[in-house]
């Protein structure tokens, strides 16, 4: 009885288109919280602290790339976004419509490793702040656990559970993050660190990679979270919606993360920071909020455990037998490991990782940003989604995103490989440019007029 109670309110649907009349999501501000919820956490305000101490950036130089690359990183996003109530399916199900049936398979690994390496990179910074919290009585490995539990738990019941839980987990965030800044701002110092030519260049564009890459992998998972809602739903309020719940958390986020690098000394420990600024500067008060910064991060985390569950069933029929909920538990598990092994080098990770999104994530959201306005125009059929025969070969969107990886490369910029491209700038990262740049021009001249 007790496991007929536990899942008998857990999602039945999993990829299957959801028909116009269905639809029971008549929020549409649903489209607005969900990203703030996902978005006011530890890992968008420790993006910020790289800017300075990582990157070497000044203030201001810090400060313009992130209001730059977040306005542009949220525009894929927001335009996915817009496609789930008009087609009722899942955001790597529409990838189908370029990639075709096998290609959508690889995008959809793409994918689920992107789901796993966000939930790893959220939980590593959340065990660093409870291990700096308890002054090492509980270790990081205890409270990566405990959150990834949790985040499981909302994740297992399925859409309209987030929707429930992430509708108001944003509005706490907001309310300690601003108490933070202002509490700060009168302390906030403009750094001066002294960068000049070409190494500034290399400077701003990786940083910038970065940013980009974090706003920007939202784009895979766009149009999951609003499937429910009713065509009818107009698409220009789907949009700044969802641009807005983006840009704002990581503009101001980021932001804030710069600016407290400048009052407190930054030692690679952004959990460091944040209790030396909660307990000085709030006493008592401020291990609640600290509280509440760890709790950000099962927020951030439900929607990578959910989606990737809608990306591996889209491996095949066998693997769509096997219900989402099942893959959200094997995922969990995984990134629990990972976050185990790699927990003691987070800022690393945290830059490496992003870097890495933007190298599939550039040639991926090209391709279907060109499919979706310059050779389909809007139009999708969609009775034809999980059918085989009738959907693309997919052939030319292979290749693109071959040589948008190969554009990559060139341009890639890691701690363990740079490439030549990149080389030639004196190291700066410009793999999702070149990735971009490479995979549309071969989709132009490979795609034809008709799928």
């Amino acid at each position: 009885m007790l496991k007929f109670r536990f899942a008998q309110n857990m999602e039945a649907l999993g990829i299957e288109r959801v028909e116009a009349n269905s639809r029971n999501d008549f929020r549409i501000f649903n489209n607005l919280t969900l990203w703030l919820s996902a978005n006011f956490n530890l890992s968008t305000f420790a993006l910020g602290t790289l800017a300075g101490p990582v990157f070497k950036l000044s203030f201001f130089d810090g400060l313009k790339v992130i209001v730059l690359f977040n306005i542009l990183g949220a525009i894929p996003a927001a335009i996915f976004a817009t496609l789930g109530p008009k087609l009722g399916l899942r955001q790597m199900t529409i990838s189908r419509f370029s990639f075709g049936w096998n290609g959508a398979k690889i995008m959809a690994l793409f994918n689920a490793a992107t789901c796993i390496g966000w939930s790893t990179v959220n939980v590593m910074v959340g065990g660093q702040l409870v291990k700096e919290l308890s002054g090492g009585r509980v270790s990081s490995a205890a409270a990566i656990i405990v959150l990834s539990l949790v985040t499981m738990i909302v994740s297992l019941y399925g859409y309209q559970h987030v929707h429930r839980y992430e509708r108001y987990a944003w509005i706490p965030m907001a309310f300690c993050f601003l108490t933070l800044f202002t509490r700060y701002f009168p302390e906030i110092r403009v750094s001066t660190w002294s960068l000049h030519g070409s190494v500034l260049y290399s400077a701003l564009a990786s940083f910038g990679a970065a940013v980009f890459g974090y706003a920007a992998a939202w784009s895979s998972y766009a149009a999951d979270y609003n499937v429910n809602q009713p065509e009818s739903t107009p698409p220009g309020k789907i949009f700044w919606l969802t641009y807005l719940g983006i840009l704002i958390p990581c503009i101001f986020l980021e932001a804030l993360g710069l600016a407290l690098t400048t009052v407190v000394p930054f030692h690679g420990k952004t959990g460091g920071i944040l209790l030396a600024m909660a307990t000085e500067g709030f006493g008592n008060p401020g291990l609640w909020m600290l509280a509440f910064f760890v709790l950000s991060l099962v927020a951030a985390n439900v929607p990578n455990d959910y989606s990737l569950g809608l990306s591996l069933q889209l491996l095949g029929e066998k693997w769509q037998q096997i219900s989402r909920a099942v893959w959200t538990v094997l995922g969990t598990i995984a990134y629990v490991i990972i976050a185990l092994i790699a927990g003691s080098e987070f800022n690393e990770t945290l830059t490496d990782f992003l870097l890495l999104i933007t190298y599939w994530l550039a040639p991926w959201l090209t391709i279907l940003l060109l499919e979706h306005f310059f050779f389909r125009r809007g139009e999708y059929d969609v009775a034809n989604w999980n059918s085989k025969a009738q959907l693309p070969s997919g052939w030319a969107a292979i290749v693109a995103m071959i040589f948008g990886l190969f554009g990559a490369y060139l341009g890639a910029s890691q701690a363990r490989f740079v490439g030549p491209v990149s080389r030639l700038l004196s190291g700066a990262d410009v793999g999702f440019e070149l990735g971009a740049l490479c995979s549309g021009v071969a989709y132009l001249i490979l795609r034809k007029s008709r799928p």
